[in-house]
């Protein structure tokens, strides 16, 4: 927005709304360029009759994210393999103090767009009932239930346990220097025996079509990866809490760079995030120079 004059009252809620629109629409692009889009329609409107500027932000934000996802649903009908969040890395200015970790942005993939709405302008961002129905053009009840409804289903991608950043980052390099080094025993050690493993390729890059469901699956994938770590050492950039998950970012073979999230409950992995795509990656800034198709998650 430099070639656009500021206006303070936007820029004090601006991060709140790019958050707002990351967990509806899953992506750090889309996002801002929906804020930016509310950001125009907000300086030509007649903002001295507005009594309160948040709330129609809040709903200007919302309804362009509901149009966004329409064309988004159908673009990921055709998606290559798992689809998952792009990765917010340490979080910055997309930081706050709601706790929608990896999980749950991939459960609220699965509800409807106005479920979608309802349960974050409520039970996330602290919006009543009467604001959420104006915001997505519902009823108040009608939000209510789609909120109860939300909520249902997301339920169980609530982490039970908490780890603790520290804690968490421990076992990320103990899972890195594991799985790079080929120590399987240790490895396997990390693992919940229910793991599951996901990676984001997106088609752009090597990475399985499904995910690799239980320890047998993701240790058979991790002794072929040993193999090739041999032949082509993955080099550490930083460990980092992505998407509210421990984990780090990695440059693989062929300089693929990658983003991986464990999620962990009492000391185990119950599930690896892993995302490749480097459509999904560009915001990373310029940790993926110079990526091309050569090894990878496949």
């Amino acid at each position: 927005m430099s070639d656009i004059p500021a206006d303070p009252s936007f820029t004090a809620i601006r991060p709140r709304l790019i958050r707002l629109a990351y967990r509806m629409l899953g992506s750090v692009a889309d996002a801002e360029d929906v804020v930016q889009d509310a950001y125009l329609r907000w300086l030509a409107s007649d903002r001295e009759t507005v009594r309160q500027p948040a709330a129609l932000l809040h709903t200007i934000v919302t309804r362009l994210c509901l149009n966004e996802l329409k064309s988004a649903r159908r673009r990921r009908e055709t998606y290559i393999g798992p689809w998952l969040p792009e990765p917010i890395v340490d979080a910055g200015e997309l930081e706050s103090i709601d706790d929608i970790t990896l999980p749950l942005m991939i459960a609220l993939e699965r509800l409807s767009p106005l479920e979608r709405a309802a349960f974050l302008l409520h039970d996330v961002f602290g919006m009543d009932f009467d604001d959420v129905a104006s915001a997505i053009g519902r009823e108040t009840a009608a939000c209510r239930k789609l909120a109860s409804r939300a909520r249902e289903h997301i339920q169980a991608a609530r982490p039970r346990f908490l780890v603790t950043k520290e804690h968490g980052l421990e076992i990320a390099a103990a899972f890195f220097d594991a799985s790079r080094n080929g120590d399987m025993e240790r490895l396997r050690l990390l693992l919940a025996d229910d793991v599951i493993a996901s990676a984001d390729g997106g088609g752009r890059v090597p990475a399985s079509q499904r995910p690799l469901v239980g320890i047998g699956e993701v240790m058979a994938r991790h002794a072929q990866l040993a193999q090739e770590f041999t032949r082509s050492p993955s080099r550490l950039v930083r460990y980092a809490m992505i998407d509210g998950l421990p984990g780090f970012m990695s440059v693989e073979g062929g300089g693929i760079v990658q983003t991986t999230a464990l999620h962990i409950e009492q000391g185990k992995i119950l599930a690896i995030y892993i995302t490749r795509n480097p459509d999904k990656l560009q915001h990373l800034d310029g940790h993926r120079q110079g990526a091309r198709i050569e090894t990878g998650w496949s």
